[in-house]
């Protein structure tokens, strides 16, 4: 273990010194003349003439080709109708967004009431069996009974004919 690290700190302690090299050129070389800064390549463009040649294309790029091509109207169709729908996500996450503020900041007796109204939406769903008509107008029904006995002024407001918005008798 010792001729170990007495043979790896030697070349590692090397590697800490410092010292300069200096170079000269060879006895037997003609001596150049010192090249000026504009002829150097870096800072000059080489002279040639480049043309494009455009490859032959593999069986590989070919099937790939054929796949894009056919897959193209299926891609279109979908990118328009995320166009399409887009904003409608938008304005749901931002209803979202709304209603669990709403839901955090919420009135004092507002969830005793929502599950008074969702208990008689259950309620009216039990009553209803057997029949699909009666499954489509006792849950809304018994929902709307239960919230009318909360919010009076609104179910009078929304039963009222003639509250239509923008209605042309209504100016």
């Amino acid at each position: 273990m010792f001729k170990v690290i007495q043979r790896s700190v030697g070349p590692a302690s090397l590697s800490l010194l410092t010292f300069k090299v200096y170079a000269s050129p060879k006895k037997d070389s003609p001596h150049k003349a010192s090249v000026k800064v504009n002829e150097l390549s870096l800072y000059s463009v080489p002279e040639g003439q480049s043309k494009y040649v455009e490859e032959t294309r593999t069986p590989l790029e070919e099937s790939i080709s054929h796949l894009r091509r056919y897959c193209e109207p299926y891609t279109s169709w979908c990118q328009e109708m995320y166009s399409q729908t887009k904003p409608r996500m938008q304005s749901l996450v931002q209803w979202g967004l709304g209603s669990y503020e709403y839901f955090q900041n919420a009135p004092p007796g507002f969830f005793p009431r929502l599950g008074v109204i969702g208990f008689a939406g259950i309620v009216g769903l039990l009553l209803a069996r057997g029949s699909k008509i009666k499954k489509l107008v006792y849950p809304p029904g018994f929902m709307g009974l239960a919230a009318s006995l909360y919010y009076p002024q609104q179910a009078i407001v929304f039963v009222q004919p003639g509250n239509v918005k923008n209605s042309p008798g209504n100016k």
